[in-house]
């Protein structure tokens, strides 16, 4: 475990279960994309040229994390997460299977959970090789994963994660075949539940709403930032694999979904 006290971290993100962003000054889209993509490349470049010399470290990773979160609440983006004790009601590494929406779970996720456990991604390809970007992810050892070869993703999936796992280190899985603005339940693979029942450690199933940052036309990373939608995150009970794993595969997706029309997104859900 990371001492949070290493770091530069607020509380909340590494010790409280909730949050919910307070007094946040909204602003018209345009201004808030403004605002905000005047800072995140600045980070991203500082982030690959870090990497470039061997030092984008947990510390540097948790820090560049927090302070992206603080920049989108800078830019009027209003957060509510919780559920952030049940990260440490496990002791030890775990599966988080998360649906994916955007960019911004990548970049915030990191701030809360890697003060409490060791975390990496599962990661396509494609994103190693976007300019300095692809260069701080892979200074964090994701596991890689194509679109061309299925079987060979998944026995890298199964054989490096379980070795991740069997070290300490928690691995972060976006079961979806990509982002997507909707919960198309179809659409999530049992990736993670199998890693899970190999490396026999629980699952920890994280639900999210993250449309405020938008996918961009021709550069998914770099899309419109939207106050007037709020982001949510849940972290929901661990859940230990004890059958073949279509089981636990069904209460990941059905918490997922709970809590998309808990939080009002009904219109979200395809099943």
């Amino acid at each position: 475990m990371i001492d949070k006290n290493e770091f530069k971290t607020s509380k909340y993100l590494a010790g409280e279960d909730s949050y919910k962003s307070q007094g946040i000054k909204s602003y018209h889209s345009w201004y808030a994309t403004l605002k905000f993509f005047t800072f995140f490349p600045k980070m991203v470049i500082k982030g690959g040229n870090l990497a470039k010399k061997g030092l984008y470290n947990s510390r540097a990773w948790i820090n560049a994390s927090i302070d992206i979160f603080f920049a989108l609440e800078n830019s009027g983006i209003t957060f509510e997460i919780e559920g952030m004790k049940n990260i440490q009601k496990v002791n030890g590494p775990v599966v988080f299977i998360s649906n994916h929406m955007s960019t911004l779970e990548t970049v915030i996720l990191p701030s809360i959970i890697h003060p409490v456990k060791y975390v990496t991604f599962i990661v396509k390809q494609e994103l190693l090789k976007i300019p300095y970007f692809g260069l701080l992810l892979k200074a964090r050892k994701p596991i890689v994963v194509g679109r061309t070869n299925p079987r060979e993703d998944l026995i890298n999936v199964l054989q490096t994660g379980n070795e991740y796992l069997k070290n300490g280190k928690s691995v972060i899985i976006f079961p979806q075949k990509t982002r997507s603005n909707y919960l198309e339940l179809s659409s999530f693979n049992t990736l993670g539940v199998k890693l899970a029942k190999k490396a026999d450690v629980p699952i920890i199933p994280v639900a999210l709403v993250t449309d405020a940052w938008a996918n961009g036309k021709f550069v998914k990373e770099v899309g419109k930032i939207d106050p007037e939608k709020k982001v949510y995150f849940s972290f929901g009970e661990p859940i230990k694999v004890t059958t073949a794993g279509a089981i636990e595969h069904q209460m990941v997706l059905d918490f997922i979904k709970a809590k998309f029309i808990q939080w009002g997104k009904r219109d979200l859900i395809k099943d």
